[in-house]
Order: C-alpha cells, then sequence, then structure tokens
C-alpha cells in the first residue's frame, strides 16, 4: 500500500468519524426539557405542616439513600442540604465499613445510618451498599445520591415528578473543579462522552446497549425495583450505573437521563492528576460495553478530536481537520454551562483532546478493577441484562395514568404514610414456567451472601420487552 493510498484511507475513515459526530451532536438541538421543580400549590389560609413528600403534603413519600465508604472529608455538604428539603422523607446512609468518622458524621447530621454488612463475593461494594440501602428505605420513591453531590432545594420533587412520565431518572449535574488542569482535562474527558453518545437527554430514546446513566444521582420508585432486584443483577459492574440503566432499558423500563444542572453540583475530583486516575479508568465503559463498540467509539474520538489537534500542532491541517476543531469550539462554547465556575480551562480543553484519547485508550486495553482498598476479580465482558443468568426479568403490571403534577393531593398517599420496607420475599415474583427461578442470594435473608459520569451539554446550535413498572401514585 503506497503513502498516497494510506492517507486516502484515513482521510476516509475521518470523514465518516466526522459525520458520525455530526449527527450526534445534531440531537442536542431537540431535547427533554431540564429537570424543574413542579409549581407549588396554593395552600389553604393557615398553612400547615409537612412530615416528607412533595410539597404541599401530599405525593410520594422520598427516601434518599447514600453509600458512603470513608467519605468523612466530603459527606458534610451533602447532608446538609439533603434533609433541608421539605420533599424528603428521610435520609439513609449506608456506611459501607468505613475506617474513618463516617458514620458518626452522618448521625450527626440527623441521617439514619444503616452499618453495611461484610461484602459477599461476586458483589462490588457500591451495588452492595445500595442494595442493603435500597431494602431498608421506605419511600415510594427512592433516590440514591453519591457523597459528592450538592443538591439544591427543588431536586427531589423534580425527580418524582419526573418519574411521572419515566421509571428510571438519572440526573446530570454541574460540576466544580477547581483549577486550570483539572477543568481543563474534566471537559476534555466529558467531550469524549458527548462524541460517542451525544449530549444529555435525547427525545427520541437509544437501543439499549448504547444508554447512558449517571449513577451520582437515580431516581426510581421503590417496588419496581425491588421486584427487578436491580442491584443485584449488575452486582459485577464497576461501571454500575449504566449496567443497571441499560439491564432494566433492555426490559422495557423508560430510562430518562436529564439535565439537573441547576439543581445538583458534583465536587468530584481535588486535582487534574485525580481526574486522570480515577474518572479515567470508567470512561471506556468497558464490562458493559462489545468490545466491537470499543473500538468504534475509540477511532471516533481518535479521528474527530485528537488527530485535528495534534495536526493543527504540526502546522499541516487539512480542510476537514480545521472542520473539526470548528465543531469542536461550538462544543467547547456548549459545556461551559455544566461547570458551576467556568473559565479558561474550559476554552483549553480541545488541546487536550489528544490525552484525552491516550487515557481512553489506556483505560480500553487495561481496564482496572480496584476502588477504594478493594480488589475485585475480573468480570467477563457481556451485556448487563444476562451477566447475572439467576437474576429474572421483572414483570411489572400494566402502567397507569400519572397524577397531573398540578394536583399533589391526588397523587398518591400523603408523606405521613410511609409503608414498612418490604422484604425481599414480599416482592419476588411468583414461580414463571420456562423462567429462571430467583437468585437464593437475593431472596429473603440476601445479607448472608449489586458509570460513568453524565455527558452534560447544552445544544450545539439554537439553544415483544416486558412491559414497563406501573406507576402507582461506593463501590
Amino acid at each position: 500500500m503506497t503513502v498516497t493510498t494510506g492517507r486516502r484511507m484515513l482521510g476516509a475513515a475521518q470523514a465518516a468519524a466526522a459525520l458520525v459526530v455530526l449527527a450526534r451532536l445534531a440531537r442536542g438541538r431537540r431535547r427533554l426539557p431540564p429537570l424543574h421543580p413542579p409549581a407549588l400549590p396554593t395552600e389553604p389560609a393557615g398553612g400547615g405542616t409537612r412530615s416528607g413528600g412533595m410539597p404541599g403534603g401530599g405525593g410520594p413519600a422520598i427516601s434518599v439513600v447514600i453509600p458512603a465508604r470513608n467519605e468523612e472529608h466530603r459527606l458534610g455538604p451533602c447532608l446538609r442540604a439533603v434533609p433541608a428539603d421539605p420533599a424528603v422523607a428521610e435520609v439513609i446512609v449506608v456506611d459501607d465499613e468505613s475506617s474513618d468518622g463516617t458514620a458518626r458524621l452522618a448521625a450527626a447530621l440527623g441521617a439514619r445510618v444503616v452499618p453495611g454488612r461484610p461484602l459477599p463475593d461476586g458483589w462490588v461494594g457500591k451495588q452492595w451498599a445500595l442494595h442493603q440501602g435500597l431494602r431498608e428505605a421506605r419511600g415510594e420513591i427512592v433516590v440514591t445520591l453519591d457523597a459528592d453531590t450538592r443538591p439544591r432545594p427543588g431536586l427531589f420533587a423534580a425527580l418524582a415528578a419526573a418519574l411521572d412520565d419515566h421509571d428510571l431518572v438519572s440526573a446530570g449535574p454541574r460540576f466544580v473543579c477547581d483549577g486550570l488542569a483539572e477543568q481543563a482535562l474534566h471537559a476534555s474527558f466529558l467531550a469524549t462522552l458527548v462524541y460517542r453518545f451525544g449530549p444529555i437527554g435525547p427525545p427520541v430514546p437509544p437501543p439499549p446497549h448504547r444508554v447512558m446513566a449517571n449513577g451520582q444521582c437515580l431516581a426510581f420508585r421503590r417496588e419496581a425495583m425491588l421486584r427487578a432486584d436491580g442491584f443485584a443483577r449488575v452486582r459485577r459492574h464497576m461501571t454500575d450505573d449504566v449496567a443497571l440503566a441499560r439491564a432494566l432499558a433492555a426490559d422495557g423500563w423508560k430510562v430518562a437521563f436529564l439535565d439537573a444542572r441547576d439543581l445538583l453540583e458534583v465536587d468530584m475530583h481535588e486535582s487534574a492528576a485525580e481526574v486522570w486516575r480515577e474518572w479515567g479508568r470508567s470512561l471506556p465503559l468497558g464490562d458493559v460495553t462489545h468490545p466491537a463498540w470499543q473500538a468504534a467509539d475509540l477511532a471516533v474520538v481518535w479521528l474527530a478530536a485528537a488527530l485535528p489537534v495534534l495536526r493543527l500542532a504540526a502546522g499541516r491541517p487539512t480542510r476537514l481537520d480545521l472542520g473539526l476543531l470548528a465543531v469542536r469550539l461550538l462544543l467547547t462554547t456548549a459545556l461551559r454551562p455544566a461547570y458551576a465556575r467556568p473559565g479558561m480551562g474550559v476554552a483549553l480543553s480541545l488541546l487536550l483532546d489528544p490525552a484525552a484519547a491516550v487515557r481512553l485508550t489506556q483505560a480500553t486495553l487495561r481496564p482496572v478493577r480496584t476502588w477504594r482498598d478493594r480488589a475485585y476479580p475480573t468480570a467477563p465482558t457481556t451485556a448487563p441484562a444476562t451477566t447475572t443468568a439467576a437474576a429474572p426479568r421483572t414483570v411489572p403490571a400494566t402502567r397507569t395514568a400519572a397524577a397531573p403534577r398540578t394536583a399533589p393531593a391526588t397523587r398518591t398517599a400523603p408523606a405521613t404514610q410511609i409503608a414498612p420496607a418490604p422484604t425481599t420475599a414480599e416482592v419476588t415474583e411468583p414461580p414463571v414456567p420456562g423462567k429462571a427461578p430467583q437468585d437464593a442470594r437475593v431472596a429473603k435473608g440476601a445479607h448472608a451472601s449489586p458509570a460513568g459520569e453524565a455527558a452534560q451539554v447544552m445544544p450545539v446550535r439554537g439553544g415483544g420487552r416486558p412491559a414497563p413498572p406501573a406507576r402507582s401514585g461506593d463501590r
């Protein structure tokens, strides 16, 4: 093969990658609306008291579950914000065998602390903590938060309202990045997610194997998740959030990844080195993505993001390179609202796209399965829904009409009516002919035995399966 032929082939591949990126970015022109709290109802004269649940005293009770392992230095802002929200009925912190003062701090700030049981074989720590927290929760709706999140008033009411139209809601936050290098590298990593999966909030759901989610904030109905036994089904996955969303989407759940930057902030890392090391390891979504898709995604990032910067630095950009650099500059502008204090780091992020491609390649070829002084055995790269053969598919009831958002009194039971958390046996579906039985490790008495960051971006231009669940009213 001659040099000329090689250049032509590379040019054709780059042109194909450019078309793919443009098609994905074009989805940003029509996105689902961002999360907003529902309008407050008019209160009767004299006001009234509220003991948790939607504003006004009606609507479903909300339990917030926070898995925590050695999070004493990060947990405070989250726990000061959550109990102050009137929509929250209870706050549960699952202390995953912390060796610091996590449990003491959580209790002092008003949370109910659930001591985590020893980690069983075959589980990743965060899923195990969430599995336990779900069974302790008593609210109709459960919201899971990471310890480094900073929710704002109205987040939980907005998530509950979004569950009128969806079965699993994932919230895309606004990121707190201190320092030029940290912000630039973070924004470059974020751009790789947008190039591979498109902007947040697509109006048309992608196929289940391309669904994205952000495990820093998830919302769902407790009974439906108990029936699905979701955390047990993805117990081996390091990219637990995406694994859960894809498994449930394959079951017919309506999964939504919504913009919540006005209601949620996240301060994930303390330095650029930590961004490279910690976030970089999960960027490929390796344990939930087929190798062929990983290769295709890598090619898109190298050809459409890294190569134009390298050629520009060498002083030999092609017209296609210049076009792709212009697209990347537009994306840089769209990324600014995704940061709490956008500065020069966001503007300079495209210069780090080759480094981001290197980190993505490195993490793809040499995946890491350690977290917080725990090492996990290598799991096979398969679809999340089939990773655990014993985990049954959910057989939900027929979906019912959602209650009007503007009339909380007509929604489900008031927040004061919190039913006790059922055991797994109470929500385990009956045997179905031809269907695998319930895994004994997640049946009643399960305690003897659960990625990814959001691609938060504004629009680039202009501003045969089971039915979904019934709607009733740390690593």
